[in-house]
């Protein structure tokens, strides 16, 4: 299984957080959200630009900006 950025997942691909940079701007709300280590997040899809993502985490639909994924390494 490798690691990568969460942004470099593509539609309805699974993995789980392994990591939140700790200089990440939004570490605090991405956690509140969710984005903690072993947390499943599927991309549901992409816009049609490619920014932003649509992510389910703990069964609740995200949209989020692909610069702010950037900051959580993800497995799967």
């Amino acid at each position: 299984m490798d690691e990568r950025t969460l942004d470099q997942l593509g539609p309805g691909e699974t993995a789980h957080v392994v990591a939140l940079d700790p200089r990440h701007p939004l570490r605090r709300r991405l956690l509140e959200l969710g984005f903690v280590r072993g947390a499943p997040v599927t991309v549901v899809r992409r816009a049609p630009m490619g920014d932003p993502l649509e992510l389910r985490v703990n069964g609740t639909d995200l949209a989020l900006r692909a610069a702010d994924l950037r900051g959580i390494r993800v497995r799967g």
